[in-house]
């Protein structure tokens, strides 16, 4: 990824100037990072430890874990460092690796929850083709096509951003180096390529959208017509944690990128960037441990087999 620009460093954006408010900003910022690594560490632990949530859906939800535990760390450890050192220094070769790691480890994700829509769409509509359609083989090839096309995707636009000549300044307008900001340093019409390959990408993703929807259309009429209550709260419970980690995650990524220009500000932003790179990593433990019975009981008793130890 030659280079013709003379940058060799980037300028993330500062959160304030003001030494305390820093300091506030690296307790807070400290705490959601070792929440979200506490909280997804543990469905990890839960879910390899427990034969019983040897399923399907909790093989994905252990994945989703592993990328929420990576997308965090992609951005979250050097806004702290940041926040401590008062600098807002980062490397050209970090900046690479930021702009690589953000677009594999969220494309991995947003990949990820496409194939738990079907996964719930299969368990709801078609019960008794579940074992047949998702069996242990065809679930390891649908985490690896999702793990896989993200990283083809990200080696993809990562070495075509940074193969544009830059020369309009190094001050990202971001706590993290995101392809949109870099292009706005291009100093040639080169940067069009990029923008042109951004928008053919926008269509395998809107097809992912699209295919949630309507997974969640055809979970819901089935839903409506299940006679037991038991029944209708037992499939519901475990849709809704899926669908809420879902509705967070497009609806912030949607509004951050396909936002108006006239509407657009740093701290909106800003603002809509941790909400979609923050705030789901730290969260999603805890909405699918608080609405799924049989996951908090797996986490209970592994908690209560530690601390039992002698």
């Amino acid at each position: 990824m030659s280079n013709s620009s003379s940058i060799t460093q980037f300028l993330l954006l500062a959160f304030t100037d003001t030494r305390e408010l820093q300091l506030l900003h690296f307790w807070l910022f400290l705490g959601i990072y070792l929440a979200a690594l506490l909280g997804n560490a543990l469905i990890i632990t839960t879910v390899a430890c427990d034969n019983h949530l040897h399923t399907p859906m909790y093989f994905f939800l252990l994945n989703l874990s592993l990328l929420d535990i990576g997308s965090i760390s992609a951005t979250v450890p050097k806004c702290i460092a940041s926040s401590l050192s008062d600098t807002r220094v980062i490397s050209y070769a970090g900046c690479v690796a930021q702009v690589f790691f953000v677009f594999f480890l969220f494309g991995a994700e947003y990949s990820l929850l496409t194939v738990m829509a079907y996964d719930r769409y299969i368990a709801i509509c078609r019960p008794l083709h579940y074992r047949t359609l998702l069996g242990s083989r065809a679930c390891v090839h649908m985490a690896a096509a999702a793990w896989g096309c993200a990283l083809l995707n990200s080696i993809l636009h990562t070495a075509n951003t940074f193969s544009i000549p830059l020369c309009k300044g190094n001050a990202v307008d971001q706590f993290f180096c995101d392809i949109p900001q870099i292009l706005k340093f291009s100093c040639s019409y080169s940067y069009l390529r990029e923008v042109g390959l951004l928008a053919f990408s926008a269509f395998p993703s809107l097809g992912c959208f699209v295919f949630i929807v309507v997974s969640y259309v055809q979970i819901f009429r089935v839903m409506l017509r299940i006679p037991s209550q038991q029944g209708w709260h037992k499939a519901f419970s475990t849709c809704l944690p899926h669908l809420g980690v879902v509705s967070v995650f497009i609806n912030t990524v949607m509004f951050s990128y396909l936002k108006p220009p006239s509407i657009s500000s740093s701290s909106l932003d800003v603002v809509m960037s941790v909400l979609y790179s923050v705030v789901p990593p730290a969260v999603n433990p805890l909405i699918y441990s608080m609405t799924n019975k049989e996951l908090k009981g797996a986490v209970r008793e592994l908690m209560t087999g530690f601390f039992q130890q002698p």
